[in-house]
């Protein structure tokens, strides 16, 4: 007869700790999924494609007016496949002022590259091999 105040005593306790811990989770999942807005640290890629014929001096005057742009960290353009390829702090910079900016300045037909839905739902493009692939795709599936 003694035993039930305890295992009564137990289930509370344990019911309690599940709790606790529900909500902890709750929390934890709300501060992560939560919308936030971009922080002076945040930095993205774009890419520029130019519509015209450039050469390596073409490429170069790109990569250094790309350079002088505030906000910009990395720049690289290659005149062969006529990119250009920069990353930029979000805070300080939008890349699509930057391609108007850069058409207005030195006269090089640019448009800015943006994927496409299908591009964009394919994911990264590190799994983009037969193995890894089908892996990405299970676990879709199960989580």
């Amino acid at each position: 007869m003694k035993k039930w105040p305890f295992i009564k005593k137990a289930l509370v306790v344990c019911g309690c700790i599940v709790l606790s811990l529900v909500v902890l989770l709750a929390v934890h999942i709300y501060m992560v999924t939560r919308p936030k807005a971009p922080d002076a640290n945040t930095v993205v890629m774009a890419r520029l494609d130019i519509k015209q014929a450039v050469n390596q001096q073409d490429a170069d005057k790109i990569t250094a007016w790309l350079y002088e742009q505030k906000g910009i960290s990395h720049v690289l353009c290659n005149p062969d496949n006529r990119i250009a390829i920069f990353t930029f702090f979000p805070v300080q910079l939008n890349a699509d002022a930057v391609a108007a900016k850069l058409q207005a300045q030195l006269g090089y037909q640019v448009a800015r590259y943006m994927p496409t839905a299908a591009e964009l739902k394919s994911g990264c493009p590190a799994s983009a091999g037969p193995v890894s692939s089908r892996l990405m795709s299970y676990f879709k599936r199960v989580f």
